[in-house]
This record gives C-alpha cells, sequence and structure tokens, in this order.
C-alpha cells in the first residue's frame, strides 16, 4: 500500500472533496486515487479515523460528569445537529465526530444525527456563500465554530478578514438560519494557537500564513457579543495552549484538544463545568 504515506493521510484527514464538490459526476467515487490510494486503501484509512474518533469518545464517556452531561444534551429525539466550522471541524478526528460518536453510545435510541458541515480552509466570508445549501434540509442545531481562517495573515499583513467583517459575517448566518429554520444557534470561538509551532510548520511557511493570538482573542471577545450561547474555547484550550491540545502544526488540535472542545461543549450546552478535565 504505497500510497498510504503520512502526508497523504493527514491530507485525507483535513481534505474532504466531496463536501465541496459532491455536485460533480463521479464523486465521490473518484476520490480514492485522487489521494494516490485504492478504494480498499481509502476505505480503511478512513475507517481508521473513525475509529478512533469513537476510541476518543469513548474515553470521554469513562468521566462520569461528561457521561452525565451527554444524557442531559438538550436534543431531542431524531433531531439534526449542524456542525459548522473550518478544517478544525472537518477534521475526521474532530469534535463534531466525537459527539456523533458520544451521542450514538450514550443515547442510540434518541437517533440524533450529527451532520459534519465544517470545510476546511474557509473564512465566514466563504460560508456565508455557500450557506442556503448548507442548512437545506433544516436543522434544529447549528453549532458554529468559524474564524479561525478569517485571522490567518498572509506573508505578514492584515487578517484575511477583518474582526468587524467576521462579525457581520456571522450574524448574516443568523439571519439567514433565522429566517429559512427554527435552528437553535450555538457560537464556538476560535482556538488560540501555538505562534511558535505555526511559524516552524513547513506547510505554513510554504504559504507565508501565520497566527497571533491576539487575533484569536479579539475575535473571540466579539463572538462572546453576539447573543446566544458561546463555547469559548480561549478559556478552554488557554493561550497559548496548555500542554497536548495542539497538534504539531500548531494550529490544528491534538485528540485530547478536541475532547477539550468537545467538553466544552457539553459545559455550555448543559450549563455547569465539568469538574475535573
Amino acid at each position: 500500500m504505497a500510497g498510504r504515506t503520512p502526508h497523504v493521510v493527514a491530507q485525507l484527514q483535513h481534505t474532504h472533496l466531496e463536501k465541496l464538490y459532491g455536485y460533480l459526476p463521479g464523486l465521490p467515487a473518484a476520490l480514492p486515487p485522487v489521494f494516490g490510494l485504492s478504494d480498499e486503501e481509502y476505505a480503511e484509512v478512513r475507517a481508521g479515523f473513525d475509529a478512533r474518533a469513537r476510541e476518543a469518545a469513548l474515553e470521554l464517556l469513562d468521566d462520569v460528569d461528561v457521561a452525565r452531561r451527554v444524557a442531559r444534551l438538550p436534543f431531542r429525539r431524531g433531531s439534526r445537529v449542524l456542525a459548522v466550522g473550518d478544517s478544525i471541524t472537518d477534521d475526521l478526528l474532530s469534535w463534531a465526530q466525537m459527539l456523533r460518536h458520544l451521542l450514538a453510545l450514550a443515547r442510540p435510541e434518541d437517533e440524533i444525527e450529527v451532520v459534519n458541515a465544517g470545510l476546511s480552509g474557509h473564512t465566514t466570508a466563504m460560508v456565508l456563500r455557500r450557506w442556503p445549501s448548507m442548512i437545506d434540509p433544516a436543522p434544529d442545531w447549528i453549532l458554529c465554530g468559524l474564524g479561525g481562517n478569517d485571522v490567518t495573515r498572509v506573508a505578514g499583513g492584515k487578517p484575511q478578514v477583518t474582526t468587524g467583517e467576521s462579525v457581520a459575517n456571522l450574524r448574516e448566518l443568523r439571519r439567514i438560519a433565522a429566517e429559512r429554520t427554527a435552528a437553535r444557534l450555538v457560537w464556538l470561538t476560535p482556538v488560540p494557537v501555538d505562534e511558535d509551532l505555526a511559524a516552524a510548520s513547513p506547510a505554513f511557511r510554504y504559504g507565508a500564513s501565520s497566527w497571533r493570538n491576539a487575533d484569536v482573542v479579539a475575535l473571540a471577545a466579539a463572538v462572546g457579543s453576539l447573543g446566544e450561547p458561546v463555547v469559548d474555547l480561549v478559556t478552554a484550550v488557554g493561550v497559548p495552549p496548555r500542554p497536548g491540545l495542539q497538534g504539531p502544526d500548531g494550529v490544528h488540535p491534538s485528540v485530547a484538544g478536541q475532547q477539550r472542545i468537545l467538553t466544552a461543549v457539553l459545559e455550555t450546552l448543559t450549563e455547569e463545568p465539568v469538574g475535573g478535565v
């Protein structure tokens, strides 16, 4: 299985072309060769990620406090939960994937559907362009974690999207969702980065991309003023991120970091801090 290099596996973890171009004839059947994999290899890699996400969910459920909160999540039977975000959500080991497994493991009779609508590399403006199709069929809940790409600086310049424009875009997402659905909306703030690791990452150096936690904190504070429940990932992860919560590139959380994000989501939705996490 020569195609299964670490680079290919990492790309497959965060790159899901079927979400962007699923309308093209031949997708998703054409995806394995795009990644240089056979159909069997492609399926095996994805199944491996899904198994690890399930394992991470089981680890969380070992905590009695977490299990209690999962039982108390305000999702009704048959609810459709839309997880919106960038690569942190799109990740096959993301908090959204873990949430899907948590609910399947702890509340199978409720048949709650978690749809991972994360889009790697997307800013709030890019998601806004796709938004009407993303909320059709209408979800019952929208958990929206955008902004990590908005604050990305290219070649040392300004953030891709200014804080004011990011908030304006989020308000538009809310307006359109309110017009077209009865969904309850919850915001997730951007996740702090490890600036040194990000600066040393070959991929980010090649793209001349950088992040400043001051930008992350400023956008998080603005998101906190929107009015709906807000999952404060700046506090949950720390600035700089606490040891073990960020992955090797300093921007994409580790499995432990994704578990911490999900724990913060549970805290917010149950309105209680999770002890000992």
